[in-house]
Order: structure tokens, then sequence, then C-alpha cells
């Protein structure tokens, strides 16, 4: 059943000891003793090696979360984000690699986490990609690879997640959706549809825990400067034939009324909410937070 168990490669960190409430996060809420202190807690973060991912690890291990990180990247520079990670949250962070596109491994990404820590108190299903084309030059195997990786790895993994919450009597669980969960943008099909899949199965979810003290909440940011909007750029200058610059002003900026990206550091106040004893109500929604986007 571990498949971690046989994989060579594999970073194996060391475990420094713990440090409860360790750190105070770039939002400044402060963590020990407060609602936000997640000592003692596991995690999984998927899509976690950078961007998004990387910023909402960081907030958990920040307030003595153990987190399991997983994404993509060079081995090397993976080994360096969890050791530093690790070292100054003083929190054991682990990394398993996943292919987000393989239902099995997706599920023994989140039993790896169980039996390393214990428990499994956090489950992020953060992992994405995207393809920007008209729908009628879109390529099959994008549409199968961001279906795969945005939609069905969050249902492999809370469909492992939830029994070990059950048993536990509490669990969170947030996905990261996305302002186009909510509406499209053109040039989108299958991220745009995968999304509003995702607020989907965050509001299915949420009705079948409500009554195990368990929370399925998504979060839909607007434009965060990161990778994959980097790199979404560089595409939508492509398919509209114009610069990086305008693509930034007249397309990805347009909607948002507040005129720049969203910070991650935002994203992380609004996510230790809902991960919190303060976020027990919080159940089944779908959090914007685009700059007013959506209000539109």
């Amino acid at each position: 059943m571990f498949q971690w168990l046989k994989r060579a490669g594999a970073p194996t960190p060391t475990s420094p000891a713990h440090k409860p409430g360790a750190g105070v996060s770039e939002a400044g809420i402060a963590a020990a003793g407060s609602p936000y202190d997640l000592s003692g807690q596991a995690a999984v973060v998927t899509g976690s090696t950078s961007g998004i991912g990387l910023a909402l690890a960081r907030a958990l291990a920040m307030r003595g979360c153990r987190v399991v990180l997983n994404g993509l990247g060079d081995p090397a520079e993976i080994e360096r984000t969890r050791a530093s990670l690790e070292s100054s949250c003083g929190v054991e962070v682990l990394y398993h690699p996943a292919d987000m596109r393989k239902g099995d491994e997706v599920g023994d990404l989140v039993a790896f986490a169980r039996h390393k820590f214990d428990r499994l108190d956090i489950l992020v299903n953060n992992a994405g990609v995207q393809h920007v084309e008209a729908i009628e030059k879109f390529p099959a195997e994008k549409w199968e690879q961001i279906i795969a990786i945005n939609l069905s790895s969050a249902f492999y993994a809370t469909r492992a997640a939830v029994a070990i919450m059950k048993a536990q009597g509490r669990g969170r669980i947030v996905n990261v959706a996305s302002a186009h969960g909510l509406v499209a943008s053109p040039y989108k099909s299958a991220y745009v549809a995968a999304k509003h899949g995702v607020i989907g199965l965050t509001k299915t979810v949420a009705l079948e825990v409500a009554q195990h003290n368990i929370t399925c909440n998504a979060i839909c940011p607007g434009y965060v400067m990161t990778p994959i909007v980097e790199n979404q750029i560089a595409d939508q200058a492509r398919t509209h034939g114009i610069s990086k610059d305008r693509v930034v002003e007249e397309i990805m900026l347009k909607p948002q009324p507040t005129k720049r990206f969203v910070t991650t550091d935002e994203l992380a106040g609004l996510f230790l909410y809902l991960v919190s004893d303060l976020g027990a109500s919080a159940n089944g929604t779908a959090f914007s937070i685009d700059g007013g986007w959506t209000a539109q």
C-alpha cells in the first residue's frame, strides 16, 4: 500500500525538536495561545513547492503544524525549500512526490502523512496547472491533464482524508479554487470547468461531513503573481498577439477593481481562519478574495 516506502531518492529529512507556536505570520497573527495555534496538528498541502501552496504550507508551519509538501520542481531545490521551512519554523516538514494525475499516488500521499504523523488534521487541495487556448484548438491531452490535476486530485485526496478525519472527530479541508470557479474567461475551458467542479465538490463534501466536526471550504483568489500566472502571461501574450505588459494591464488586472494582484499574505489570513476553531461554522462556502472581481 505505502508506495513511498519503496521510492528511492525521496528526501529524508531530519526532525528537529518541535517548537509550539514557532513564528508569527507575515500577516501579523500571533500563534502561541491563540485560536491560530496549530501545534501538534498535521497537514498535507498539494502543489506546495512554490506559489500559493508554499505560502499556505509556510503559514501552517509557522503556527506549529507539521506539513507534508508535494509538487513539481528540481529535487535539490525542493529539498532546500523543505529543509529551510523545517529549520525556520521548528516543525517537521516532509515531502512526498505523488503525481497528481494518478489517483493511487494521491491516496498514497494522504496515507504517508497519516503514517508519519499519526494523524491528519488539515488537507489543502491546491495543485493546479493552466493552459490558454481557443476551444477549437485546445489540445485534448491538456484538457485531460488539467481536469486530472486541478479537479480529480482533490477528489482522491479528500476521499482518502475524510475517513481519517472522521475517526479523529475533527478535520479541515480547504480547496484552492479560483475566481474562475465562479465566473468564466475566454480561452480557459479546462481550467474554468475544473475550478467550477472544485466548488461543486466542496459543497457536496461539506454536506456529507458536517456532523463530524469537519469542514470543507474553497478559497477563490483573483490573480496572484505565482509561477502559474507568470506562465499564463506568456500564453495570453501569444494567444492575443500582444505584449506581456498589456496582458497584465488589459486582461489580468482589468476585472480586479483594485488593479493589483492579490498577495499570498492575504490568502493566508483567510486560510488560517478556515483551519482554526473559529472557522467551525464556515462550511461549504466559496470565499472570494479577488479585489472585487466577482462583485461585478
